[in-house]
């Protein structure tokens, strides 16, 4: 009789960087175990988003035990509300449940041989748990952000829901607070400006609540950067089981594509450790004001660089990704890139693995995502922090003011995504250049960045610790076989 195969349902949100960590985390577990097979239901984004050819060229891969499901969209669906942009999002995600349940029914049906162990959803995407509990199978959560972050939202829950707290009111304050995933007291104004709406925050609630009801909770982290915040989870009895199974990496990219030759050759031109990086994520651009600092900044430091400069997105769609500049000189001060030519680089979108990876890059100036962190860490880069949306001021209050493995630009820049049009802060080029030569010059950051670097290599391999976690996460969804 042929052995039954554990199959897993893997539901990443639409956006790029959460469907390129759940792939990942799909080809490592796949790697670990040959028992595993893993269907992957991608759900398209909202019509007009960039990122519509991502999704789509994944469904035409191939990816030994990995099989991709796109999701249709054939009905109404719902329409972005910029004030109300979390509510929007779940609505988003519900939508798409009455075509996972047909599919996983149908394929419950077709095979006889393979039997669905586990639903493995993304931080968004909590009300696909309704669907797995209608097939009695487990749900875990896949946290694509860190440990000190998922802390956060278990204690902002918990002081609504046991303490019967005004967490607008808090959250809206000026004043730090404790929170038991950080060691030190968190200012309100790195949370996240989602969350210092009602909206915002009755969303998050309602996910938290929704997390304690899983079989486990797998985040992008590692023990040995997370300690405090890890313990501190692990000692909740009343939240489920958190397995640290990272740094989740998609390394694939280190050897640069044939269209950036250019930028890797000059690289290879630079001595060690003398180039800064500047890229700010998928979705991460700035008006011609600020983009003007920047330029002076760089030009004022003398420092070289490489700098991934986009365009802003068509403003009321938060998922579309930037673009390249046609002609970048149209939003940079004149003659910037003549004055420049042989210091420093300006390049539309950045290899960014293969950057980073490059012995000539000593520092990196970022928008803060989780990936990009978690990037900067593996290769030893430090990073100096410029978070723009979603959680990316906290995770910048955490590498330098929690962990010390960053410098600041800004811990609270926030520009609304979903209100392009918001006025912002204009960073100016004395704190940009002022952080950029912290980030190139202070030698106990990067100390302490390469020893984290070695950490994060060995967390992995046989014997670490997240070589292990991985190892009982898959303990975990073996053991439903026997129990469904």
């Amino acid at each position: 009789m042929a052995k039954t195969v554990a199959k897993l349902i893997f539901i990443p949100s639409p956006g790029i960087g959460h469907i390129n960590s759940t792939i990942q985390i799909a080809k490592l577990l796949l790697k670990r175990d040959q028992r595993l097979s893993i269907t992957v239901f991608v759900i398209k984004p909202p019509p007009g988003s960039a990122i519509t050819n991502h999704t789509k060229s994944l469904t035409n891969k191939a990816l030994g035990r990995i099989h991709f499901v796109e999701l249709p969209q054939d009905e109404v669906l719902p329409k972005p509300d910029p004030e109300a942009p979390m509510t929007f999002i779940n609505q988003f995600i519900k939508y798409h449940c009455k075509y996972v349940r047909n599919f996983v029914k149908d394929m419950m049906n077709q095979s006889s041989n393979c039997q669905v162990v586990g639903f493995v959803i993304d931080m968004f995407c909590v009300s696909m748990m309704d669907v797995a509990n209608e097939f009695n199978v487990p749900t875990y959560v896949y946290f694509t952000s860190n440990a000190a972050f998922l802390g956060y939202k278990l204690h902002l829950q918990s002081l609504f829901d046991t303490k019967n707290l005004d967490i607008f009111e808090l959250s809206n304050s000026d004043s730090q607070i404790r929170v038991p995933s950080f060691v030190k007291l968190v200012p309100t104004k790195v949370f996240p400006a989602v969350y210092q709406t009602q909206e915002g925050l009755d969303f998050l609630v309602y996910c938290i609540r929704k997390f304690r009801e899983t079989k486990a909770i797998i985040v992008n982290t590692f023990l040995e950067l997370e300690t405090h915040a890890i313990e501190s989870l692990s000692s909740d009895i009343s939240f489920p089981p958190v397995y640290a199974v990272g740094p989740v990496l998609n390394l694939d990219g280190i050897s640069g594509e044939v269209q950036d030759e250019d930028v890797m050759n000059w690289l290879d031109s630079q001595p060690p450790s003398s180039v800064v990086f500047l890229c700010f994520g998928s979705i991460g651009s700035f008006d011609e004001i600020q983009v003007k600092e920047i330029a002076r900044a760089l030009e004022q430091s003398g420092q070289r660089f490489v700098w991934s400069l986009r365009r802003p997105s068509q403003p009321g769609n938060a998922l579309e990704a930037t673009n390249d500049y046609e002609n970048p000189r149209v939003v940079l001060p004149e003659g910037f890139l003549d004055r420049i030519a042989g210091v420093g680089k300006v390049i539309g979108w950045a290899p960014q693995v293969a950057i980073l990876a490059h012995p000539a890059v000593g520092g990196f100036v970022s928008h803060c995502g989780w990936n990009s962190m978690l990037e900067s860490i593996w290769f030893g880069v430090p990073t100096a922090t410029w978070p723009m949306y979603a959680e990316q001021q906290m995770n910048a209050f955490e590498m330098v003011v929690e962990l010390g493995l960053a410098v600041e630009i800004k811990l609270d820049y926030k520009k609304d995504v979903f209100n392009p049009n918001r006025e912002v802060t204009i960073v100016t080029a004395e704190e940009i250049q002022n952080g950029i030569q912290r980030l190139m010059e202070d030698s106990k950051i990067r100390a302490n960045v390469k020893e984290i670097s070695k950490m994060s290599r060995e967390t992995v391999t046989q014997g670490g610790s997240s070589y292990a976690s991985i190892g009982c996460l898959i303990q975990d969804f073996m053991s439903n076989q026997n129990a469904l």
